[in-house]
C-alpha cells in the first residue's frame, strides 16, 4: 500500500452511536466471535492478574525482594511482546481462528505448571514462557474481532471485548478470596496458578462456532496465488514506518501506566495501607468494578468521539486520579472512593486500541503490525513492574507508582496527539 493509498481511505458514517447498537444489529456469526474474544480475554486477564494477586505469597515464601518479584511480572510481559508479533504475524499466514486456538492452549499450560514449580527461578522461567502465548492471544484476538464487525460499530464492539478484561480480573479476585480463606497461604497461591489453566475450555468451543473473517481469507488466498508473502520486517518499510514508530510509543505509554498501577496497587493496599489479603478486596472491587464502566465508556466514546480523543482525555485523567490516589493523605473511605476512577481511567483508553491498530494497517499487515505495535509497547511497559519495586526500596512505593505512571501516560498523550483519526475506516482485501 502506497503513501498515496493510506492518505484515500473510505470511511462509513456513523448513524446509530448507542453502546449496544453494535450487537442489536449482529448476526449469529457476529455474535459467536463476539462472545468468544470476549469470553479469552477475560480469562487472558484473570490469567495475568492472577501473579499481582499472589506477589505477597512468593515473596515471602521463597524470600525474594520486590525488585526480583517485579521482575517475574516483567519477563512475563516481555516474552508476551515478543509472542504478540510472533503471533500477530502467524495469524497473517495461517489464520486469526487458528492462532487463537494455538495461543489459548499455550498459556493455559503453562499457567499449570506455575502451579507446581519448586523453586522462584522455575516459576521465572514458567511465566516467561507463559507470555509468548499470553501475548499472541491479543494479538490473534484483536484483528479478528477488527475485521469481523463492520466499521461503523467496531470502535464499540472491541472495546466492549476489551471490558472482558476487567471481568477477568474480577475472577482472579474472587478466586483470591476464596482460596486464601479456606486454604493456607502456602497452598492457595498454587490453586491460583491452576484456575489460570481454565481458558484451555475454550478452545473446543472456537472450533465449532467461530470462522474466519472472510476479508483476511481473501487477502491470504490472493498472497497464496501471487507467490508473494509479506516479510515480517515490512512493517518497517517506509510509507507506513512512521505509524509503526508513533503507535509502538503511544501503547509503550498506554501499557506502561497500566502495569505500574495495577502491578502493584493490591501490595500498596496490603504495606502501605496496612489492609489484610481479604480486606483489600473490597478495594480491588472498586478498581475492579471503575475499570469495567471505563472499558464500556471508552468503547461508546471510541465510535462517539474518535479513537484519538478518547486516548487524550483518558491519558490526562489517569495522570491525575493515579496522583490524587498515591499523593493525598486519604483515609481508607475516600482511598475506596476513588478506586472507582482510578480503574475507569487507568483502564478505558484500551476500549479503543484495538480498533485503531486495526485500521492503521492494511490487510496483509494487519496482524504483524497490530501484534507488534501492542506488544512492542507491552514490552517496554514491562519494565515498569520492575521499575516501581526497585524505586520503592529507596522511597515509598506511592511515589514510585505516581513516578513512572505519569511519565508512562505523558508519553501516551504526546504519541496519540501526533497520530491520525481513524474512526470508521472501511477494511479491503489486498495483496
Amino acid at each position: 500500500m502506497t503513501a498515496r493509498q493510506l492518505e484515500q481511505i473510505e470511511t462509513a458514517e456513523i448513524e446509530d452511536t448507542s453502546l449496544l447498537a453494535f450487537y442489536r444489529d449482529m448476526n449469529p456469526a457476529e455474535r459467536r466471535t463476539f462472545w468468544a474474544c470476549s469470553a479469552g480475554w477475560a480469562l487472558d486477564g484473570m490469567d495475568f492478574m492472577i501473579y499481582p494477586l499472589v506477589i505477597g505469597s512468593i515473596i515471602a515464601l521463597w524470600k525474594v525482594g520486590a525488585g526480583a518479584a517485579g521482575l517475574a511480572g516483567t519477563v512475563t510481559l516481555l516474552s508476551s511482546a515478543i509472542g504478540g508479533w510472533l503471533g500477530g504475524y502467524l495469524a497473517d499466514r495461517i489464520g486469526r481462528v487458528r492462532t487463537l486456538q494455538f495461543t489459548i492452549l499455550w498459556f493455559s499450560f503453562f499457567s499449570l505448571i506455575c502451579a507446581v514449580v519448586q523453586s522462584f527461578d522455575q516459576l521465572l522461567v514458567a511465566r516467561a514462557v507463559l507470555g509468548l502465548g499470553f501475548g499472541g492471544e491479543w494479538a490473534a484476538g484483536a484483528v479478528l474481532m477488527g475485521e469481523a464487525i463492520r466499521p461503523q460499530y467496531r470502535g464499540r464492539a472491541v472495546g466492549s471485548v476489551q471490558s472482558g478484561w476487567a471481568v477477568g480480573w474480577g475472577l482472579a479476585v474472587l478466586a483470591q478470596a476464596i482460596l486464601f480463606s479456606v486454604l493456607p497461604g502456602d497452598i492457595a497461591w498454587r490453586w491460583m496458578f491452576a484456575v489460570g489453566a481454565l481458558p484451555a475450555l475454550l478452545v473446543f468451543y472456537l472450533r465449532r462456532y467461530v470462522t474466519e473473517p472472510e476479508i483476511a481469507a481473501d487477502t491470504r488466498r490472493k498472497l497464496a496465488e501471487s507467490g508473494e508473502q509479506p516479510p515480517l520486517w515490512e512493517i518497517f518499510s517506509a510509507p507506513i514506518l512512521k505509524t509503526t514508530i508513533l503507535a509502538s510509543l503511544m501503547a509503550t505509554g498506554m501499557q506502561g501506566g497500566y502495569y505500574a498501577v495495577t502491578f502493584w496497587v493490591p501490595r500498596f493496599l496490603t504495606t502501605e495501607r496496612h489492609l489484610s489479603i481479604v480486606s483489600s478486596t473490597g478495594y480491588l472491587s472498586a478498581l475492579i468494578i471503575g475499570s469495567f464502566i471505563g472499558y464500556l465508556v471508552g468503547a461508546w466514546l471510541a465510535d462517539r468521539l474518535g479513537r484519538r480523543n478518547l486516548f487524550l482525555i483518558f491519558s490526562l485523567g489517569a495522570i491525575v486520579v493515579v496522583l490524587f490516589y498515591t499523593q493525598l493523605p486519604l483515609n481508607n473511605d475516600a482511598l475506596w472512593v476513588l478506586g472507582f476512577p482510578l480503574g475507569f481511567f487507568a483502564s478505558g483508553y484500551f476500549s479503543g486500541m484495538g480498533a485503531f491498530l486495526t485500521e492503521l494497517y492494511p490487510t496483509r499487515l494487519r496482524g504483524s503490525g497490530q501484534g507488534f505495535c501492542y506488544n512492542f509497547g507491552r514490552g517496554i511497559g514491562a519494565l515498569f513492574p520492575y521499575l516501581v519495586g526497585a524505586l520503592s526500596t529507596t522511597t515509598t512505593l506511592a511515589n514510585a507508582i505516581a513516578i513512572f505512571s505519569a511519565a508512562a501516560y505523558g508519553v501516551f498523550f504526546l504519541a496519540a496527539f501526533a497520530l491520525p483519526e481513524t474512526r470508521g475506516r472501511v477494511l479491503h482485501p489486498d495483496a
